[in-house]
């Protein structure tokens, strides 16, 4: 075999592949026996039908498909690994040549993977953050709990809305003196202030009392993410059952014993203080192992090929699809009530993809120059992490990966963390900020 390699552009090469005869002889000696195998042939064994027998069911260029197939597959992977070229793209193939008895060529169209340059990554310095916790988000988290233990009264008599308030209400919207889907709500607690309904419509609620009807009148939205009613003008009529109001408890002694485990407020704020400052060093921990690999990334240079950028947007779109599934809906419904299309999400993706892309291929150089390897203790502490996220059985995690033909790309994942992991036990390190 031998092969030429054009460049076509930066990224963008095509590789010109000629194959001697003997081989293409060889090679369409293997299609006749995978065809066989794979057919039942009258007064035959599987596997035994001789090539002219299954020229008379399939014809001859069956055959030569077969063999094309089986050469260029098998020629194109050893050009690549002889050029030493990633592709990153699928091959774009032209058969420029394939008789029997002669020489086989072909050529093949394919984006490779770019060259990282890289700059300095070790030595690093990063600034770690100051994860003390105040008093006074200790108080904040407090009052968080307060709001979740609060308890909702109704108002007094005579009482009128105020912002915050939960008004219960019946409410019948129309457009052009008809009723549309989705305008009609029964005993709904709607908190003033929420700006969870049409702008313009909570506000116009305030001051009114338990048992009055109120006519409220809003525009909706232009952008607003049911077409038909964009820009149109509305008219609610509303009806206010009753007006409730949030009574949070003290804290004291009590509220510890009905919020948490503890008998009093001085061991519950120990122990959110506890809870606080280890997420808080945590997070800090993040930060800063983030800001080193991301000066590694800074530092080295690489000019990454479009098509590496679009499907990483395209893999993301697929993530959320599935978190959406997750949830029971499905990617339209998320576009439809988001107001957006599949190409606003493209281009709002874009600019992460490409930042991810980046910092994959940098991490990737990264343990090529440091002889990083992946060992099979490795693949098992990420397979053990995995099925324990999932709550899965670990050998049914790493069936399910080996089946997907996903093992490459996992140890590529386990590659690239050891790479991570490299910077930043290599970095400086630096004083906490003031």
């Amino acid at each position: 075999m031998k092969a030429t390699v054009n460049p076509v552009d930066q990224h963008v090469v095509t590789l010109t592949i000629e194959v001697p005869a003997a081989e293409v002889d060889k090679g369409i000696k293997q299609a006749v026996k995978r065809i066989a195998n794979q057919v039942n042939i009258p007064g035959f064994r599987k596997g035994h039908a001789p090539r002219r027998v299954l020229e008379m069911n399939f014809g001859k260029e069956a055959i030569l498909e077969e063999a094309f197939d089986v050469l260029a597959s098998q020629n194109y992977s050893a050009a690549l690994r002889e050029n030493d070229i990633v592709p990153v793209s699928d091959p774009e193939t032209e058969r420029v040549q394939f008789e029997e008895g002669k020489d086989l060529i072909f050529k093949v169209t394919v984006t490779k993977r770019p060259e990282v340059k890289l700059g300095d990554y070790k030595g690093l310095e990063a600034t770690k953050q100051d994860a003390t916790v105040t008093d006074e988000q200790i108080e904040e988290q407090l009052n968080n709990i307060r709001e979740q233990q609060a308890k909702m009264v109704v108002a007094e008599e005579g009482a009128t809305i105020q912002k915050d308030d939960f008004a219960v209400i019946d409410f019948a919207g129309s457009v052009d003196g008809k009723p549309f889907d989705g305008g009609e709500g029964k005993s709904y607690p709607l908190q003033i202030g929420s700006g969870s309904f049409i702008p313009g419509f909570e506000d116009q609620l305030i001051g009114a009392k338990a048992g009055d009807d109120v006519t409220v009148k809003v525009t909706f939205p232009e952008d607003y993410f049911v077409a038909e009613l964009a820009g149109k003008e509305a008219e609610f009529k509303t009806h206010i059952h009753d007006i409730k109001r949030k009574e949070l408890p003290e804290l004291n002694d009590e509220f510890a014993k009905e919020a948490s485990s503890y008998e009093t407020i001085e061991e519950l704020k120990n122990d959110l203080r506890a809870k606080m400052e280890e997420e808080a060093s945590r997070r800090a921990i993040d930060t800063y192992n983030a800001d080193l690999i991301q000066a590694a990334v800074k530092n080295a240079t690489v000019d990454i090929p479009e098509v590496m950028i679009n499907d990483r947007v395209e893999q993301m779109i697929q993530e959320l699809a599935m978190n959406m599934e997750g949830r029971g809906l499905k990617l339209d419904d998320y576009l439809k009530f988001s107001n957006k299309t599949i190409e606003d999400l493209r281009t709002e993706y874009k600019d992460s993809a490409a930042e991810n892309v980046r910092a994959d291929l940098v991490l990737d150089a990264v343990a090529t120059a440091e002889g990083i390897e992946v060992t099979p203790d490795d693949m098992n502490r990420e397979i053990f992490i995995m099925a324990q996220n999932f709550g899965a059985d670990p050998k049914e995690v790493w069936d399910i990966i080996a089946k997907e033909g996903r093992v490459a790309m996992l140890a590529g994942s386990v590659a690239r963390k050891k790479a991570a992991r490299f910077i930043i036990d290599n970095a400086k390190g630096a004083e906490a900020a003031e």
